[in-house]
């Protein structure tokens, strides 16, 4: 390895000391000009940054590609393999609905699907819904959030996001004339349903804050808007469903402790909605509709791990709830399907997931598989009267399966195996589950992949990779994306830290707000308990989390920068205790049930700036680092990575780079395309790949 001291000058961000004064603590952010005032219209429009701001980011941009000029031919070689394993002519497989199958594809060299349906069971009499390649043509940015069919199959609407600012339109049109109907619907969320009987749409309005705050009732075919609901929290989600039987059209409200659900009869989509069960702080619930009951999932009463209840009046309110599959701690309920003849439930075990099929009259038996580490999940369908349900089946080695199952016989077909046109032989690889002991002795596991002839010496390069926020799980799927790096000898390893559900609820419990540090020391356990096994070496590690899980790779750069070979923190929320203290937002006050309220708590204020990596940057000398944002992101803004990289330059004694890379034309989630995508991902593996190959003064 060789000592690799960037030639060219990185930027050097003007200091312009802002003094805040907060529950009488007072902080002073050198770098808080970074964030345009102007940041609501930035969203909307990005030529609306204001100048100096996107100097700055221009010449972030142009310091990470001079840095890193001497990996693109690697970032070609990577992006190839990755887009060799894509079939570029892929479909999904069809979803069956009255007399259509309905599904996706690709046209060869498309970034975006098409969506389209033929006549059920057959091969060919297609039409085509949506064609997104068409519709995203010259544009730099575009995605689709919903996309679906009306029941009665007449009509056809998508929500696109134009920007990455998930500010989405919604459109409608006529299958049988071709042609668009109503004026399209704008500052629409995602998110969005058709009522049972076709005659109208549900949709979610989003405020100046970027926040989802109503939801209104639109004739399918245009017109009037009329408001059905206002949620007056800000700290409050919305989201609109239908229940599986087409009972009841369902609006969401919650956050990520508490829930409420409002009813809507389907054969009265223009009565009031009514409330099934009133909010209660920290009390969680789903429910659907099963013919006769509606089934409810809750963690009400204790049960952490979730259990189910059914009731039969017309309103599901508590005092109707009764107990029906019981609370089991370390059973992890995850979520459930209702058909007219059966119920599937998803459970979670030591981060392993199963499903269990019940026919109405009780008798039940598991769906599950024998590899060590693997991913089960049900996929939706559009039908209700059916004894078929659909589930995908994968694993680290193994590409995506997908199975249609029948609950009634128990036979499974096989549809479709994930295709890898470059080719793929499983056999060459092996996943293992360890176990890490974390420092107050929890058990953390860790999913491995690397090729069966790699030396456990410590000599193989690392990627380990986390998030632990929200309960997301980090379930051990397969990835065309990974195998890159494992096929260049290095060892990918996911580590299922606390924050996260991977072992039930209560490991998410155990890794937020007052316990939110065990998320970091967790991911540190992870990588010292590799080290111990011979699977790596300090220092040749390279960290990677996007997100929340950039936030935790700000945390574990500050606590221990000598594990790290190379940090890579995509979208990190790092900025921590400003953003939960500034209202504007559009997630602050969503997320203080997460995180606390820095505002009005000074216990929230005070262990927030204990790991906010902004506000825990100091002089030690960090491992290199990539950070990468999108302008348009209203989830982690902009000027959070640029922040953090000018103070984590300003203060680092080594002389690693520190680099920052803003996609000027995108948001939360990267570039738009499947492709394009893809490059971003390239850029993130060779950097990783460049970091580890060389000496930085320590």
């Amino acid at each position: 390895m060789s000592s690799s001291k960037p030639a060219v000058a990185a930027p050097v961000a003007p200091k312009v000391p802002h003094r805040i004064e907060q529950l009488g603590r007072v902080r002073v952010d050198d770098y808080a000009w970074m964030k345009d005032d102007n940041w609501q219209q930035v969203l909307r429009d990005p030529k609306a940054l204001r100048a100096d701001v996107r100097d700055h980011l221009d010449a972030e941009n142009a310091y990470t590609k001079a840095v890193l000029a001497s990996t693109e031919p690697l970032q070609a070689a990577l992006f190839a393999e990755m887009k060799g394993r894509i079939k570029e002519d892929d479909s999904s497989v069809p979803a069956p609905d009255g007399p259509f199958d309905y599904y996706a594809r690709y046209a060869i060299g498309g970034e975006h699907p098409v969506h389209a349906r033929r006549p059920r069971g057959q091969g060919d009499g297609e039409q085509v819904l949506l064609d997104e390649d068409a519709l995203a043509k010259g544009k730099a940015y575009f995605h689709v959030g919903g996309a679906s069919h009306s029941p009665d199959h007449a009509l056809y609407a998508w929500a696109a996001d134009q920007q990455g600012s998930e500010y989405y339109q919604i459109r409608v049109k006529d299958l049988a004339s071709g042609q668009e109907v109503g004026a399209p619907i704008e500052s629409a969320y995602g998110d969005f349903v058709f009522s049972p009987d076709s005659q109208w749409i549900f949709w979610i309005w989003r405020d100046e804050n970027a926040r989802p705050a109503k939801v209104f009732r639109r004739p399918a075919r245009g017109g009037d808007d009329t408001l059905v609901y206002e949620e007056k929290d800000d700290g409050m989600f919305l989201g609109v469903g239908v229940a599986s039987d087409d009972s009841h059209v369902l609006i969401n409200v919650g956050n990520q402790e508490t829930t409420e659900i409002w009813l809507i009869p389907a054969a009265d989509p223009t009565a009031a909605p009514v409330v099934a069960e009133p909010r209660r702080v920290g009390v969680k619930y789903s429910l659907d509709h099963w013919s006769d009951r509606w089934v409810i999932r809750t963690n009400d009463d204790g049960a952490v791990d979730f259990k189910l209840a059914v009731s039969a009046a017309a309103v599901p309110a508590k005092a109707t709830w009764r107990d029906w599959i019981a609370h089991q701690p370390g059973r992890y309920i995850t979520g459930f399907a209702t058909f007219a003849g059966h119920l599937v439930r998803a459970e979670r075990v030591n981060a392993l997931d199963r499903l269990v099929v019940m026919a109405r009259d009780g008798a039940e038996h598991i769906v599950a598989f024998d590899e060590e580490a693997y991913a089960l999940n049900l996929e939706g369908g559009y039908e209700y009267d059916t004894t078929l349900t659909r589930f995908v089946y994968q694993s680290p080695t193994t590409p995506r399966q997908t199975f249609d199952y029948d609950m009634a016989t128990r036979e499974r077909t096989l549809r479709k195996t994930q295709e890898i046109p470059s080719g793929h032989d499983p056999s060459r690889y092996v996943a293992r589950r360890l176990m890490a002991k974390a420092t107050d002795g929890a058990e953390v596991p860790i999913t491995l992949l690397m090729l069966k002839d790699v030396a456990q010496d410590g000599s193989a390069p690392v990627l380990l990779y986390g998030y632990g926020s929200y309960g997301h799980a980090m379930e051990p799927s397969f990835s065309i994306r990974n195998l890159s790096l494992v096929d260049r000898g290095w060892i990918w390893a996911t580590a299922h830290i606390r924050g996260g559900s991977d072992k039930g609820w209560g490991w998410f419990l155990d890794g937020r707000k007052e316990k939110k540090p065990n998320t970091f020391t967790d991911f540190i356990a992870c990588a010292e308990h590799l080290v111990a096994e011979g699977y790596a070496s300090k220092g040749r590690i390279a960290a990677y989390g996007g997100s929340a899980g950039g936030m935790l790779m700000g945390a574990v750069a500050n606590l221990r920068p000598d594990l790290w070979g190379a940090i890579i923190a995509a979208v990190p929320f790092v900025d921590v205790l400003n953003t939960m203290s500034d209202t504007s937002l559009p997630l602050t006050p969503p997320e203080w049930p997460e995180w606390g309220n820095p505002i009005e708590d000074a216990r929230a204020y005070d262990l927030i700036e204990s790991y906010s990596p902004y506000d825990r940057v100091s002089a030690q000398a960090y491992p290199p680092i990539l950070a990468t944002g999108g302008l348009s992101d209203p989830r982690v803004t902009y000027w959070e990575p640029a922040k953090w990289v000018a103070k984590l330059r300003e203060s680092t004694t080594g002389d690693a780079p520190i680099l920052l890379k803003i996609n000027m034309e995108a948001g939360h989630g990267g570039a738009s395309g499947r492709f394009d995508f893809l490059k971003e991902i390239a850029l993130d593996y060779a950097f990783a790949v460049w970091a580890l190959e060389r000496d930085w003064v320590r």
